[in-house]
């Protein structure tokens, strides 16, 4: 699925003189935390096994967005699904309920696809892009000259709330 984003966002890419996101790094962002202390990293990892509903999730990305002041070129759904919007609103309550800083803008379920975009003339129609995610996971997200490094701290089946290898696609 990661791929096949990468080739329908390909010419926009091209287009847009930014930097595209490496395919093994595009996820879709539930709830961003900004510094976490090493020391609250079980609390998360509880939160997240928690959070991990049953059944498979699913994002149908059909256009992309320009965030000129993130300079981001990002793949979005026209209409975000309502089981999406619930993890990542239930994820919200729980992090903020337990004094995590709760993220202010609104939530949008997306992709970002190209990051340090000097130009974007509109907001252009992708060939939808289906993905079906089956797990949950913490990411720790490093920032390095080379750009961001993700790292898997857990995963969790989105069908049950059992621990598992990293090994399909997550949100």
């Amino acid at each position: 699925m990661r791929e096949a984003m990468v080739r329908a966002t390909r010419k926009a890419a091209r287009a847009s003189g930014g930097r595209p996101v490496p395919a093994a790094n595009l996820h879709v962002t539930l709830a961003f935390l900004g510094s976490v202390p090493e020391r609250r990293l079980t609390e998360l990892a509880e939160i997240a096994r928690g959070a991990a509903p049953g059944g498979g999730l699913e994002l149908a990305c059909d256009h992309l967005e320009y965030w000129r002041a993130a300079q981001l070129l990002c793949a979005l759904p026209t209409e975000a699904p309502a089981p999406i919007m619930a993890l990542a609103r239930r994820l919200q309550d729980v992090l903020a309920a337990t004094g995590f800083a709760p993220d202010l803008k609104p939530f949008r379920p997306h992709v970002t696809v190209v990051r340090k975009v000097l130009r974007f003339g509109r907001i252009e129609q992708l060939d939808s892009v289906v993905w079906r995610f089956t797990e949950l996971a913490l990411i720790e997200s490093r920032t390095l000259a080379a750009g961001a490094l993700y790292s898997v701290v857990e995963s969790y089946p989105l069908s049950s709330g059992t621990k598992t290898a990293n090994n399909s696609e997550t949100p």
